[in-house]
């Protein structure tokens, strides 16, 4: 398939990097000249452009993409890739990265998306589902009392990254639970004989006080990667 990713942040090279490795064409769209990285990922194309200007998706010839990957960490641009991937270029699966829960309800068909990831959501569906009683509006979550939403994209230096994922269930300090597992193909619930793989957003529920060890577990040769 060609794929066509727009942010070149940690996500969306990690994701690019898996796609490649398994054999697809992708191109990284972006306009931040120190997240392009050429050397880091030769099997990838590059264009160095704002995804959210149309003619720099004509010039991508981005209707001859199979799929689209909305990756930004702004939800502004998401949507805008989103909407002019489906409405002008006609892609056939749109794909896109929701950051803040609150945004949600935006990233529906009406802005183009086939699929919205949105790993805060997704970790409470998991975790706690909806109650049958639920009154509040679509899409609002009942509060988690006592635990954090963290995240980590494996990067090839994670010591995780292509073994096991009982080996990262392991070696959890006490408080942090792994919860879900992101990758190209959606959300999956954890399972301890699966392969974690580069590119994998791995989504735990942690108490305040477990943090600081679940950061040095997954990062301790990485900058940035957890997130709250």
């Amino acid at each position: 398939m060609r794929i066509a990713i727009a942010g070149a942040g940690s996500v969306g090279r990690s994701i690019a990097a898996e796609l490649a490795s398994s054999g697809h064409d992708v191109l990284l769209i972006d306009r931040d000249t120190r997240a392009i990285g050429v050397d880091d990922l030769p099997q990838v194309e590059w264009l160095l452009a704002d995804a959210c200007e149309l003619a720099t998706l004509e010039d991508a010839r981005l209707g001859d993409f199979d799929v689209v990957i909305a990756a930004s960490s702004d939800d502004k641009v998401n949507l805008v890739v989103s909407l002019l991937s489906k409405t002008e270029f006609a892609v056939e699966r749109v794909i896109a990265r929701i950051n803040d829960p609150d945004n949600e309800w935006l990233f529906n068909d009406s802005w183009g998306v086939d699929l919205a990831v949105s790993p805060p959501r997704l970790i409470a569906d998991l975790v706690e589902g909806l109650p049958e009683e639920e009154t509040e509006p679509e899409g609002v979550l009942p509060p988690l009392p006592g635990a954090e939403i963290a995240e980590s994209v494996l990067h090839a230096e994670s010591p995780f990254a292509g073994g096991p994922e009982s080996d990262l269930t392991d070696s959890l300090p006490p408080g942090a639970a792994l919860v879900a597992v992101v990758g190209p193909g959606g959300v999956r619930p954890p399972d301890p004989g699966k392969t974690l793989s580069v590119g994998n957003t791995v989504v735990f529920l942690a108490e305040p006080e477990a943090l600081t060890a679940l950061e040095e577990l997954l990062s301790p040769q990485e900058e940035g990667t957890l997130g709250t």
